[in-house]
């Protein structure tokens, strides 16, 4: 009787193993049509089978990464239709179950970072300096997994760049400064305003700005930002000599940038490169 029942249990152990094999099998099958479709930009296809590959197999992490990435495709910045919002909230959602399991994952960070930033293009100034904020912290955490990663640097400068122009212009224009007018901004007691909520902002900006140009020194959008950076900070200067120093240093920055599209503008165009999101299929 004992040796009967051992068998009957190693017999069902086998035919769980075999279902489980069986289901993995079929969350892969799912997985690799999901790829397919997603290749030939057809995501809402692509959206339902790499959902069945997550109910399938809840442990494969890189059939959550592309549903995710495949909401993100679909998402339009700004579009209020209702759709659009449920591709944003289900994008996030899903990316936030893929670092609920893996808070280092650098595609889901990237992602999360990438649609904040997009999210801060429309809305109201509220909307848009909350949109800002989360897309700093979420490149903040980027940097934090990855310190060696010029791309979280530069998004951090373009950020301090985007919170800090509109009030500083405003300034500007409200005084009746001429665009060409290096600065700085006229109004003493307005100038003190905007030093004290804007000054840091910069410096941390053009910090890092410069950090993403160590790690990659031919970036010429981080060299156009340390431009416009420049340019507000000589708002703020408290002489004119000062200012024109700071300009000085931006006309370097905007001329090295130029210098760096045409140097590549004259490379060989890169082959091979990855449609967005497929780095999810090689995990």
């Amino acid at each position: 009787m004992r040796k009967s029942k051992t068998s009957s249990l190693a017999f069902c152990a086998g035919l769980i193993l075999l279902s489980t094999g069986c289901t993995k099998l079929r969350a892969r099958d799912e997985l690799n049509r999901g790829v397919q479709a997603y290749r030939n930009n057809k995501y809402s296809d692509a959206v339902n089978h790499f959902k069945q590959a997550v109910e399938l197999d809840p442990t494969n992490e890189s059939a959550r990464l592309y549903l995710a990435t495949s909401y993100m495709i679909q998402w339009i910045p700004g579009a209020d239709a209702p759709d659009n919002k449920k591709n944003f909230d289900m994008a996030q959602q899903t990316f936030e179950q893929v670092l609920q399991k893996d808070p280092k994952d650098k595609l889901a960070l990237a992602s999360m970072a990438s649609m904040a930033y997009q999210n801060a293009s429309a809305g109201t100034p509220e909307q848009k300096t909350a949109a800002l904020d989360q897309a700093k912290k979420w490149n903040e955490r980027r940097i934090e997994v990855d310190p060696k990663d010029p791309e979280p640097y530069y998004y951090l400068g373009v950020i301090d760049w985007a919170q800090a122009f509109t009030p500083l212009q405003t300034a500007r224009v409200d005084l009746h400064m001429k665009a060409d007018d290096p600065g700085p901004i006229k109004d003493p007691k307005i100038r003190a305003d905007m030093k004290t909520k804007y000054e840091q902002m910069i410096e941390d900006g053009i910090g890092d700005l410069k950090k993403c140009l160590s790690l990659d020194k031919e970036n010429e959008d981080a060299m156009s930002y340390l431009n416009l950076l420049l340019r507000k900070k000589a708002d703020l200067e408290d002489t004119p000599e000062a200012a024109k120093a700071d300009i000085a240093q931006a006309e370097d920055w905007s001329n090295k940038s130029l210098d760096m599209k045409r140097i590549k503008a004259t490379r060989p165009a890169p082959t091979g490169k990855k449609k967005k999101g497929e780095q999810a299929a090689s995990m």
